[in-house]
């Protein structure tokens, strides 16, 4: 039979592995093959199935706001949000977005960063989160580490139906339908999910005057793969995915705009194959990516009366595709080489109208491209006496930016199958965007330079059947960080290398399982500074904007029948900064939720639940002048024939 080397293959095969010690459960990206905890010394957090499932109601970026050391800003405010994703400190723009192993990127961006509105929970199996620096694996923007956002796939039964209907709060309504199965060597699965809601307004109204419209949201999402077994040892997938959603916005903070609309869409389709020739596993995949912003903005009043108009558009297509190979050497080694090809292509259009002042911009061409290629090798010697090392370098050419070298070095040790210390000491990069490159706020003085890490993460795990916890410290210094800046010459601002910025931390995080009763908890403590020439001397200061000192997230859970689970979750959120342009930063008051969940189970196959956010209707506000939503709740009800 093919084993499942590629990550895709075996997303197909995971199980719930809740009752059994994370040391023990098999994960894929840390390496881009199946290991075990225990055998890599890398950070890296699980959100299995089961666990989405207790989440019914929620949107994924909020599910993964409860993860130790992570941080998504957009995530409790209004559907449709910008989701900006923080992770140990490290600024938006890089963590790499995977799916299936595959980065997705929205190259028309400021940053690089893909917009997790295009994903719904639904059609997750499961999520992978490996911090730190993982640019050896992964390439360009995963130097705060990676979100690998595993699919569903087809298994058991030949046909196997399912449905979910939910509504909730602010007019929401959410329905997802969809089949999947496995017949001989055939595996798919086809799923559609519709969500709308009327929202509530982005911009908070802080006059309680100001009768501000409400920001609605209306999102469509097909998903399709499928994979063939043509022997025993080549299999061949494919996938597809489709994600279109219209969201209302508003003119900025504490300022309401009636007319003003976005659309957002995305096509996703690729191809793979995984082939077995004796102790080595080849895979290879390709994928094509391209998304589409459309802003416009009518006061609904002509040009001569003092009207206005402005549309703008952002296309970014992005083409990805490599072959790599992990093989067995010995009981004790693994070999991991691979090379991958990178393309990325921007258009982008403005137009702006009124009675005084007009304007148009573009970009685009051949010239707003850039292309990359690079090439990889590890190696993971595992299980010698306890001790497990993993080593690996990358050589990155880029068309634009020159060339980068990127290593990682992750030792660990396993004591009595239980205690675990672990190091991962790595390198990253991050190119310039080709916005920042290409836009009217491209660098004035000279050319961008990729920003470069160097990371550190060590700590120690303890793990048995029923409990888990785990102490790690953090570090991260980064050099040449690209910040938005201005100057007498250029005072709408433009983009610059910073000299350098350091990060650090730590993080606890525990779970234990009593009877019918679940406990889990996590704490991180970040902060940090970027350090600047000003008039020939360094100047430091704490930047991180919008990030916490301090979070912390609490849940239990109760079993309390075969059918019927309860659970109750608290975070709390510490006092943060806000960036004002050309002002001191102002300060952002610390808050917290209080969430509920309830489940109840029929026959294995029906399920209705209710989901209850923020019960004691806190007003907070994770983006100053933009509201977050209040006291809201999610039913629903769920059939897996």
């Amino acid at each position: 039979m093919l084993l499942a080397g590629g990550q895709t293959a075996f997303a197909q095969t995971s199980k719930d592995t809740t009752n059994h010690r994370q040391l023990d459960e098999v994960v894929v990206t840390a390496t881009k093959y199946p290991v075990k905890q225990s055998l890599t010394g890398k950070v890296l957090d699980v959100i299995t199935r089961e666990q989405l499932d207790k989440n019914e109601g929620r949107q994924l970026t909020e599910i993964l706001n409860e993860q130790a050391g992570i941080v998504i800003i957009g995530a409790q405010n209004t559907l449709g949000s910008e989701q900006d994703v923080f992770i140990q400190g490290a600024p938006n723009g890089t963590t790499l977005i995977l799916i299936d192993g595959i980065p997705a990127y929205d190259p028309s961006g400021v940053t690089t960063n893909f917009d997790l509105n295009l994903i719904n929970t639904d059609e997750v199996e499961r999520v992978e989160i490996l911090k730190g620096s993982q640019s050896t694996l992964y390439g360009s923007d995963a130097m705060a580490g990676v979100i690998n956002i595993i699919t569903k796939k087809g298994n058991g039964k030949a046909f196997n139906p399912f449905l979910s209907l939910a509504g909730g709060s602010y007019n929401t309504f959410k329905g997802s339908a969809g089949a999947d199965g496995k017949f001989g060597k055939t595996a798919y699965n086809i799923q559609y999910t519709r969500l709308r809601s009327d929202g509530i307004s982005d911009a908070y109204d802080s006059t309680g005057k100001g009768n501000f419209d409400k920001d609605g949201f209306k999102e469509d999402i097909v998903l399709a793969n499928v994979s063939q077994g043509v022997t025993d040892a080549l299999q061949l997938r494919a996938n597809f995915q489709y994600s279109h959603y219209d969201h209302a916005l508003d003119y900025g903070a504490y300022t309401d705009d009636p007319n003003y609309t976005s659309a957002s869409k995305n096509t996703q389709a690729g191809v793979g194959a995984d082939y077995r020739l004796g102790a080595a596993m080849l895979h290879f995949n390709y994928n094509y990516n391209t998304v589409t912003r459309d802003y416009v903005d009518d006061s609904a009043m002509a040009i001569v009366q003092g009207g206005s108009y402005s549309q703008s558009g952002y296309t970014g297509n992005s083409h990805f595709s490599e072959l790599y190979s992990n093989i067995t050497l010995s009981p004790h080694v693994d070999l991991l080489a691979g090379i991958d090809y990178r393309q990325q292509h921007i258009t982008e259009s403005s137009v702006y109208l009124s009675q005084y002042f007009s304007d148009t911009s573009t970009i685009g061409g051949d010239s707003a491209r850039v292309r990359q290629s690079a090439g990889y090798v590890s190696l993971l010697f595992k299980e010698l006496g306890g001790f497990n090392l993993g080593i690996g370098g990358r050589y990155n050419s880029f068309s634009k930016y020159g060339n980068v070298f990127t290593w990682s070095i992750d030792p660990s040790y396993v004591l009595n199958d239980r205690l675990k210390f672990f190091a991962n000491l790595s390198s990253g990069f991050s190119a310039p965007t080709l916005y920042q490159l290409y836009s009217p706020y491209r660098d004035p003085y000279g050319e961008l330079k990729p920003e470069k890490t160097e990371s550190l993460e060590t700590g120690v795990q303890y793990g048995r059947r029923d409990f888990n916890v785990r102490g790690l410290f953090f570090q991260r210094h980064t050099m040449d960080e690209i910040i938005f800046t201005s100057d007498a010459a250029n005072p709408n601002g433009f983009y610059i290398n910073q000299d350098r910025q350091d990060d650090y931390g730590m993080e606890w995080e525990a779970s234990w399982k009593t009877g019918p009763w679940s406990f889990s908890g996590n704490y991180t403590y970040t902060t940090g500074k970027g350090t600047t020439l000003s008039n020939g001397k360094d100047t430091s200061f704490y930047n991180l904007y919008r990030q916490p000192k301090h979070l912390v997230n609490l849940k239990a859970g109760w079993q309390a029948t075969q059918g019927l689970y309860l659970s109750l979750s608290l975070r709390t959120v510490g006092r943060r900064i806000e960036s004002i342009y050309g002002g001191a930063p102002i300060g952002i008051a610390p808050y917290y939720t209080l969430n509920g969940y309830a489940e109840y189970r029929l026959a294995g196959k029906w399920k209705v639940f209710l989901d209850l956010e923020n019960l004691t209707d806190q007003q907070y506000f994770d983006i100053p002048g933009f509201n977050s939503k209040r006291f809201n709740f999610m039913a629903g009800i769920s059939v897996h024939l």
